[in-house]
């Protein structure tokens, strides 16, 4: 374990389980030592795919991930540290797997309990093989005043970060299997002229991950530490090894220890005190026996613990770094009812993905800004932006006879309003009409991701007896095409890869090979298009493409210019004002025999 490292080290802390308390309390951390950003920078838990937490009084979201397979590879290059607040039983395996997950991992904090004895072994010597530091199980974790807080040390709250000093890094070392106990000894040392250099708890189990003399001897190579506090209980031989250590001259600063416990002797069994491992089975593993051993070894031992504070407050004054954060009472947050990350008002000026409306609107094209705005950010390329400009003009309108211009006709006849009757028109638009093109885009990218041959594609398709979306036209056949689809393909030429255009367009030779009318129609160049604009032009992965698929970002740019075609039907049935639209019988068929 290397202190030093970890002080220069900017941490990126990704979270295996949602523990909101001590996730907040991170982030108060950060902030309050004057971090601009937060340092946790995901979370791998089921549930939404974004948490709501504060930092400062400002909230944000922390992206939350299924599994580790579904963080992008930016954050996955970040991470090099690790909060295990998962259960007992999933430790072993969610620790084991983040390990070979993350190149950059460095160390972690384990918080559960009850680990597994047998899982515990396994991992020491799993993380020892791949040279990464462990804490725990069942610690509050590690904090280095100034730099990280990973875990709960110190507090969860604010006001007991605050209270405890370790905003303020010093030159006392503390460090404790019992989390409790070196809570309250930073408290202590705070309550002195001195401030702690780091602390951490090696957790209350019976096998630390991080073992004591390991821990003592980082306390020995860190610069800033000048003085060990170390609180040891009965149980263990950890203390024996503490006073070889300074009886060889491994470690010559001065080090008090208490070790508690010494009421055991009273008692004719061997008793547990709270930890699995405090309990000494044996004489040797007793209070009194440690104690002994630590004092003649030269570390100060005192027989109470008062005297043990009187020790820490009499310890010379070694300076410390102040924090440069703003503290302040933040006990009446509150999370707001929604969240958005498209618009916000700012003092009545309207920001539209972080920029002011009127600049936004005066520098982008329509085609721009709508599909910025359903990405959630700026789209880069002007490729991109000619492609959706095109489509938005090309799905404009398909005459009076579909379904959902239909709706509206009838709607604006029986003398319904305008927004009325255009929803009437939009509540058709579905796998029927209008929904494929979304469903053309999740066929294309999954028979690309699976790596399929266009013709186990259509194969499996067809042993389903599934229509392919995106494939077939009532009208146009390979010997008269689309218009529409043949102007699109022209914007292929601006590709390199063609990833998902080339495959539909393979899908389609060997369709068109069993009946003429089974082309690539509109939607499915469009999204073909859409799936290859995106992942080129604009760095999309397939996992964040598949994430628009089920958004049904696709469908959208269909719903937003046919509600254009939708509302030219309205106001043209206003203005020729026939009347209420009604059938004639021999409009309807009888049915009923």
């Amino acid at each position: 374990m290397n202190i030093q490292e970890l002080r220069v080290l900017e941490p990126k802390i990704v979270s295996i389980g949602y523990h909101p308390g001590i996730i907040q309390s991170v982030l108060d951390y950060d902030f309050l030592i004057g971090r601009s950003t937060p340092s946790i920078v995901g979370l791998v838990a089921s549930g939404r795919r974004y948490a709501r937490f504060f930092f400062g009084r400002r909230e944000l979201l922390i992206p939350v991930f299924a599994s580790l397979s579904k963080i992008p590879k930016k954050t996955k290059d970040q991470a090099n540290m690790l909060l295990n607040v998962s259960s007992g039983r999933r430790t072993l395996l969610s620790t084991i797997e983040a390990i070979d997950f993350f190149p950059n991992l460095k160390i972690g904090t384990i918080f559960a309990e009850g680990v597994p004895e047998k899982h515990a072994i396994d991992l020491f010597e799993y993380a020892k093989d791949k040279n990464v530091t462990l804490i725990g199980p069942a610690s509050v974790g590690l904090v280095i005043p100034g730099v990280v807080k990973l875990g709960a040390i110190g507090g969860i709250s604010q006001k007991q970060i605050v209270s405890s000093g370790i905003l303020s890094g010093g030159g006392v070392c503390v460090l404790s299997a019992s989390g409790g106990m070196v809570n309250e000894i930073i408290n202590v040392v705070n309550a002195t002229h001195n401030k702690v250099s780091f602390s951490l708890s090696f957790g209350g189990d019976r096998f630390p991950l991080l073992e004591p003399v390991d821990a003592l001897m980082a306390a020995q190579s860190d610069e800033q530490t000048q003085a060990i506090v170390y609180y040891g209980e009965l149980g263990g031989e950890d203390e024996y090894k503490l006073a070889k250590l300074i009886e060889i001259g491994h470690i010559t600063k001065p080090v008090i220890c208490y070790v508690a416990g010494t009421i055991s002797d009273l008692f004719e069994t061997p008793p547990q005190f709270g930890h699995a491992k405090a309990m000494a089975e044996t004489k040797v593993e007793g209070a009194k026996e440690k104690r002994q051993a630590l004092s003649l070894a030269g570390a100060k031992v005192p027989e109470s613990f008062s005297s043990f504070v009187g020790m820490i407050q009499n310890l010379p004054e070694f300076g410390f770094t102040h924090a440069s954060g703003t503290i302040e009472n933040m006990d009446d947050r509150k999370h707001a009812l929604i969240s958005s990350s498209i618009s916000k008002d700012v003092d009545g000026d309207i920001k539209i993905l972080g920029e002011d409306l009127l600049p936004f609107a005066k520098d982008n094209s329509f085609a721009k800004i709508a599909a910025s705005l359903f990405l959630g950010h700026k789209i880069n390329s002007p490729d991109t932006e000619e492609l959706v400009d095109f489509i938005l003009k090309v799905s404009v309108d398909h005459g009076p006879y579909v379904s959902g211009a239909l709706n509206t006709i009838v709607s604006a006849r029986a003398g319904k309003d305008l927004v009325s009757s255009l929803a009437t028109g939009l509540l058709t638009i579905g796998p029927r009409f209008g929904g494929a093109l979304n469903e053309a885009a999740r066929n294309w990218l999954t028979g690309v991701s699976d790596g399929k041959s266009a013709h186990d594609f259509v194969e499996e398709y067809a042993s389903k007896k599934i229509y392919i979306q995106g494939i077939g036209h009532k009208k146009y056949r390979i010997d008269m095409p689309d218009p529409r689809v043949v102007e699109l393909k022209t914007y292929s030429e601006r590709l390199e890869k063609k990833r998902f255009i080339n495959f539909a367009l393979d899908v389609e030779r060997i369709t068109t090979e069993k009946k003429g009318n089974l082309i690539l129609n509109v939607d499915g160049a469009i999204a073909a298009l859409l799936l290859d604009f995106l992942s080129e032009k604009e760095g999309y992965s397939d996992e964040q493409l598949n994430e628009l698929v089920t958004q049904e970002f696709f469908n959208a740019l269909f719903v937003l210019s046919r509600s254009v075609g939708f509302i030219a039907h309205f106001l043209d049935q206003k203005r020729l004002d026939e009347g209420l639209l009604r059938l004639a019988e021999s409009d309807v068929a009888d049915a009923s025999q």
